[in-house]
């Protein structure tokens, strides 16, 4: 197989020409079959692989900085940068990550787990080589919906005034920029595409010295071109009214047309956007015809496409179901979405009310802001996000929606451990800013009882700003009641308090049970509710026990343990021994769940261990 042979980018280039299609073939081959495994991100990575082994054939990245943009587009990547052997711990503790990491690689030149940002950081990247006098090409990778964020704009209206010599590849898979359509703006597309184009438009402009624009005929002969580009390709006209080159639209399958766009691209030592269309899913029948089923799956059978386990009931299913209820009782109930309408369970949301149902794409910003004028208006806006999304919208929630107190409802979906993705995607900061803004109420289901009643009462029942939080998969073994009551008292005990919310009650109880063999009689308390605390009603359950134990899976720094200590300690309540049970200051890494639990010391039995070592000392 060719790809034994291929350990780096040198083999890469190494390679005659003839041979690339029989490599990128194999890729495609060694993804699907690696991928059917340990699952991942296919459909996107299917779609970049002519792209990613020209980009390798072009530049070296083992000076050359590559940045990518979303981050699961990398794994052609990581392949041929000599870590094909460890695919098989992809997206496991201690394996290889899902996204680009400096420090797996000197190939890779930044994280890349959130999505707009590249351009903006390869412009940084190339004003410290021109400050620094050093000589490498600065790339960014941009596609997959990329293009939707606000800070895309940012980084190229920037970049293309700088003039800083700066390649940026739009990987138009379809997430972003429409095809053109028809037969003449292909054949231009072609042309324009070829060295031969390049070279007489250096010469044509060498024919009118060094200041073109000063020569009439130039200036005439320009404005037709303008005229017809801007009717033909208004794409290139974009980009080059920012300042870039426009080179494109290239076929994203075709090696040695990308080779030759990528060369002249280095070469125009400018700002430049080479334009490619790819095929999401590209030469795997199953991951073409459904691509978003394909962009992210878990291990598949690699004939049919079929999972190895299918889907069960999830937090994020019962938000969506629940919410299509809800709907349906009142027609102010809208849901917004960004690009997750199938992660967030909104699909059956979007079909029943495709008028109430409005996905902003990769701009969770706009989402928020979107939200609080649909809520200033009288309507009930319920925004689904990942927690770890939910960041980029972080200064809205403050200026958009608390400040005027506006009655906007957060689905807080993937809140706390995520797993396979790592640390970009864990959900660990929400509990943090979340409670800290002025007006948020935010409750934490541990059940689906749970959320189905918090999710009524955030819509019909509360004022104000609402973010209901929930974790990725499934229920644990704690299904109880519902209540309306902001803290609750699970088990009784007298020796230790463990407090915790969310679906971190089960490894609470558990802890609890433990310690009952052992001795120890331990208080369990569930917060429904970690915004706003009560001092009165906190204050009133605390004082029995001397010793405090809180559960988190968040950052230590600013964590509900800390807020509840500190307003016992007001109320002349607060214990004699206070133990955080958290992440510290850590970044969690790949893993599944329990496994990254057990790493943290989140689990019952470091739980119990730590409860009881400190009631012995006491």
């Amino acid at each position: 197989m060719l790809l034994d042979f291929v350990h780096s980018p040198t083999d890469v280039r190494a390679l005659p020409e003839g041979q690339l299609p029989q490599l990128c073939q194999e890729l495609r081959e060694f993804l699907v079959k690696s991928l059917s495994e340990t699952g991942g991100h296919l459909a996107s990575n299917l779609g970049a692989v002519e792209l990613t082994v020209a980009i390798h054939r072009v530049f070296d990245t083992e000076r050359d900085r590559l940045v990518f943009d979303v981050g699961h587009q990398c794994y052609v990547h990581k392949i041929l940068t000599g870590r094909r052997e460890r695919f098989d711990t992809l997206r496991q503790l201690d394996g290889l990550s899902g996204f680009p990491k400096p420090r797996e690689s000197v190939h890779d030149a930044f994280i890349a787990g959130h999505a707009s940002n590249s351009v903006s950081v390869a412009l940084g990247m190339a004003r410290a080589r021109t400050l620094q006098g050093e000589d490498y090409s600065v790339l960014a990778l941009i596609g997959d919906g990329a293009l939707t964020g606000g800070l895309a704009y940012e980084g190229l209206n920037n970049a293309g005034a700088s003039g800083e010599p700066l390649v940026v590849i739009l990987n138009d898979n379809g997430m972003s920029i429409n095809p053109n359509v028809g037969a003449m703006p292909s054949h231009l597309a072609r042309l324009r595409s070829r060295p031969g184009y390049y070279h007489f438009k250096k010469w044509y402009r060498s024919l009118f010295g060094s200041r073109p624009m000063k020569n009439p005929l130039y200036r005439f002969n320009h404005g037709v071109k303008t005229f017809l580009k801007r009717n033909l390709f208004p794409g290139s006209t974009f980009f080059e009214d920012m300042g870039f080159t426009y080179l494109g639209p290239v076929d994203g399958h075709d090696l040695p047309r990308l080779c030759d766009a990528l060369r002249w691209a280095r070469e125009l030592d400018s700002p430049v956007v080479v334009h490619v269309n790819t095929v999401k899913g590209k030469g795997c029948p199953f991951a073409e015809r459904n691509p978003d089923m394909y962009h992210g799956v878990g291990p598949f059978d690699r004939s049919t496409g079929l999972l190895k386990k299918t889907g069960e009931e999830s937090f994020s299913s019962v938000f969506g179901k629940a919410l299509s209820d809800f709907a349906r009782e009142d027609g102010r109930v809208c849901a917004v979405t960004a690009a997750m309408a199938d992660g967030t369970g909104l699909s059956g949301f979007a079909k029943t009310f495709p008028d109430r149902f409005f996905d902003v794409g990769i701009a969770e910003g706009h989402g928020v802001s979107m939200a609080a004028g649909m809520a200033a208006q009288g309507l009930l806006p319920v925004f689904a996000v990942y927690s770890t999304f939910l960041q980029r919208g972080y200064d809205m929630l403050i200026h958009d929606v608390a400040l005027e107190n506006l009655h906007v409802v957060l689905g807080v979906d993937r809140a706390g451990l995520v797993g396979a993705d790592g640390e970009t995607h864990h959900g660990c900061f929400d509990p943090l800013f979340l409670p800290a803004l002025p007006g948020y109420t935010v409750l934490c289901p541990a059940s689906f009882a749970e959320l189905r009643h918090m999710l009524r009462q955030a819509l019909f029942e509360l004022t104000g700003p609402v973010a209901v939080r929930y974790p990725r998969g499934g229920e644990g073994a704690w299904r109880g009641d519902a209540s309306k009551e902001p803290l609750v008292r699970l088990r009784e005990g007298r020796d230790v308090t463990l407090l915790t919310y969310g679906v971190l009650v089960n490894q609470t109880l558990a802890a609890a049970a433990l310690l009952e063999e052992r001795g120890v009689r331990a208080e369990v308390l569930k917060l429904n509710r970690i915004a706003p605390l009560d001092g009165a009603v906190l204050a009133g359950f605390f004082g029995e026990t001397e010793i405090l134990l809180v559960l988190e899976d968040c950052f230590g720094a600013g964590c509900v343990g800390q807020r509840i200590t500190a307003i016992l300690a007001g109320e002349g309540r607060a214990p004699r021994k206070l133990i955080l049970k958290n992440l510290g200051r850590t970044f969690a890494p790949e893993g599944g769940v329990p496994q990254l639990e057990e790493r943290f010391g989140l689990d019952a039995a470091a739980v119990a261990a730590a409860a009881e070592e400190a009631f012995h000392e006491r």
